[in-house]
């Protein structure tokens, strides 16, 4: 961690707490005191535990709007779309677990202000991937589906991963990413392309 900035430090520690007591149950001293400095030299270089929460959040939702926005601008068909669609939110999330944990886990916390303009990310990520679903309709290489329902199976499925994943475990996130497209694409009956 020596390389990373003060305030880059405190949002990789901040996230791992979090993720242990949850962001409600962590305090600014519990923060500090994991970084080894007096609460008050916190206040330096962030003004709220809600700023480090909203820090965290965003720049996930940042990160994974920006992975399916690429997807969405490739000339792929829907299959080659959705598979790298999956395999980035399996490389996003596994990137950094603690901060996944609280993307997932805490946001609900965000301060109402900024709780609105958290939700419109969350929407239009998904929205991405039902423009997905709704290409490969188009293009007859998924049967018809309930795209509502469809996006929200393939987000809990790659989701959930943070509750298992080990970095040291046999599967690394490409195979992951790779198992669960395989079940996905099964799921929506991926028509044959050739």
């Amino acid at each position: 961690m020596e390389n990373l900035s003060r305030k880059e430090q405190i949002l990789r520690v901040s996230a791992k707490l979090f993720k242990e007591k949850g962001f409600e149950a962590a305090s600014m001293r519990d923060i500090a005191g994991a970084m080894g400095i007096e609460a008050a030299s916190l206040y330096s270089h962030i003004k709220s535990k809600d700023e480090i929460l909203e820090t965290i959040c965003f720049k996930m939702a940042d990160e994974l709007i920006k992975a399916i926005d690429e997807v969405n601008d490739i000339y792929f068909n829907a299959a080659e779309k959705l598979t790298l669609a999956i395999k980035n939110h399996v490389r996003i999330i596994t990137g950094d677990l603690d901060a996944s944990s609280v993307f997932l886990r805490e946001w609900r916390h965000i301060a109402k202000l900024k709780l609105k303009d958290f939700i419109k990310l969350r929407n239009r990520y998904e929205e991405g991937f039902t423009q997905i679903l709704v290409n490969g309709e188009n293009e007859n290489v998924f049967e018809a589906t309930d795209k509502k329902f469809a996006v929200l199976t393939i987000l809990s499925a790659v989701n959930w991963i943070i509750e298992w994943y080990d970095p040291k475990g046999k599967m690394q996130p490409d195979e992951i990413a790779e198992h669960l497209t395989e079940f996905i694409m099964s799921g929506l009956k991926v028509k044959s392309i050739a």
